[in-house]
């Protein structure tokens, strides 16, 4: 029970790591938007979810937090709206969603063509591990195998935003994108981060600590962080 408590608080630790802070910013809006274009139309939709969003960045700055983040999440969120006014189409407020899962299924992709996986590259700059640690021949099969994984999610998660989108129910996909969002990315990053520290307790390479200090086989391996 105590190693299971253990594992649980890392994951928890894991994914506190990666979403600090951004689900909030990332949920409310669109559901907001959705909700009011149903009730009060498109207009007043596009100010109250621009109003959220600008209430929500003010929050970040009192909070002390990167002004990066609080300008980056209205600025999507304009976008968002501005393409649904444009086009008056509530359900075009969500291409930008459709757009971010197109360009993650390539990037995820292209990465694997090139022999240099995303899931290393995610790693490599949330955490600041060396590069030529997650290429060596004893560590890169876990982060191409997750990496794999990934461009899986994001390809069915890209087809079902296109039904919906080609559908119009501006509600429905503010639902899809909300579920598709942190509640199941939260599952790929926990399944990725499971799956990738027992591949590379497999592959038996040294952890990272170990690489850097040069320490000599038998390694100990990975024990904490993908």
């Amino acid at each position: 029970m105590i190693i299971m408590a253990g594992k649980g608080k890392e994951i928890l630790d894991e994914l506190r790591l990666v979403v600090t802070g951004k689900t909030l910013d990332a949920l409310l809006p669109p559901l907001v938007f959705a909700i009011t274009n149903g009730f009060w139309g498109l207009n007043r939709a596009v100010l109250v979810a621009l109003s959220l969003s600008l209430l929500l960045g003010l929050r970040r700055l009192l909070l002390g937090q990167k002004a990066t983040y609080a300008l980056g999440g209205f600025l999507m969120v304009g976008l968002a709206s501005g393409l649904a006014l444009l086009t008056r189409n509530a359900s075009n407020y969500f291409i930008s969603s459709a757009i971010t899962s197109g360009i993650l299924l390539t990037a995820a992709l292209a990465s694997l063509f090139m022999g240099k996986p995303l899931a290393a590259w995610a790693s490599h700059l949330s955490r600041g591990w060396p590069l030529d640690w997650f290429w060596r021949a004893d560590i890169k099969p876990a982060y191409r195998e997750v990496t794999l994984f990934w461009a899986v999610f994001f390809s069915l998660r890209l087809s079902l935003q296109l039904v919906l989108l080609r559908s119009g129910d501006a509600l429905r996909l503010a639902w899809a994108n909300t579920l598709l969002g942190w509640p199941v990315t939260g599952s790929v990053l926990v399944i990725s981060y499971l799956y990738g520290i027992w591949r590379l307790h497999n592959l038996g390479g040294p952890g990272v600590d170990e690489y850097r200090k040069g320490v000599q086989p038998p390694w100990r391996g990975q024990v904490r962080g993908f």
